[in-house]
């Protein structure tokens, strides 16, 4: 049975969450604080962690980049902050997907199952991907160009995987914004644009005249080695 962490100061909240994830057969701790869900976390990790941003006891968002120096567990943001810069910020230090409240049960319940298949999901890429003058090590979760490192966010890294892995496939905005950010962002092609720019001017040698990660308008994008 998998089993999720529901971090959520409003009882009535936290328990509206656990009567649908318990629907759907999960195994379910709750926290209401920060402090809790460490303990939590530390005495038998979930599987899923749902998480509020405004607690009590600090804010979310520092929590996710603490869990993110040593952790790769599955992490949906539930937050009234409806704000697209805080939404940004919460994904690109590590969320996988934010849901902004209120919400329906419907859509928390597709993330939820999205988010555990995607990290059920044995990883297939290659040990290291080269292309240019671009090293992408899948083991180590290092990317260097030159010889030189260069620092990828947790969504960057993730965007370069779902490309790097089907060269010469044309990936539609779709399947990235399913892949990266998750169910719920296909309306959200201005991520994908952005995050794509950021991918070439790291990575190519000539961001304005890209030669590895080609749009193809109206469809979506493809990478060449």
């Amino acid at each position: 049975m998998s089993r999720a962490l529901v971090v959520e100061d409003d009882l009535r909240i936290r328990h509206f969450v656990r009567l649908a994830l318990e629907g759907e057969g999960l195994g379910v701790v709750e926290a209401s604080t920060l402090a809790e869900a460490r303990n939590q976390l530390s005495d038998r990790p979930p599987d899923l962690l749902i998480l509020d941003l405004g607690l009590p006891d600090g804010d979310g968002v520092d929590f996710i980049r603490e869990l993110r120096q040593w952790s790769s567990l599955p992490i949906l943001v539930l937050s009234a902050r409806a704000q697209e810069t805080d939404k940004v910020m919460a994904l690109d230090i590590g969320a996988d997907d934010y849901l902004g409240k209120p919400f329906g049960i419907a859509e928390l319940l597709a993330r939820m199952r999205a988010l555990l298949r995607r990290h059920a999901q044995p990883n297939a890429s290659p040990p290291t991907i080269h292309f240019g003058q671009v090293v992408v090590d899948f083991v180590r979760h290092t990317v260097s160009r030159e010889g030189h490192p260069v620092h990828l966010t947790v969504l960057e890294f993730r965007l370069l995987n779902c490309l790097v892995t089907k060269p010469g496939v044309v990936i539609t905005q779709r399947q990235l914004l399913n892949e990266v950010w998750g169910p719920g962002h296909a309306d959200h092609g201005h991520y994908l644009r952005v995050y794509v720019g950021r991918l070439r001017h790291k990575l190519e040698e000539d961001p304005a005249q890209p030669r590895h990660f080609i749009t193809e308008t109206g469809i979506g994008y493809r990478f060449v080695i």
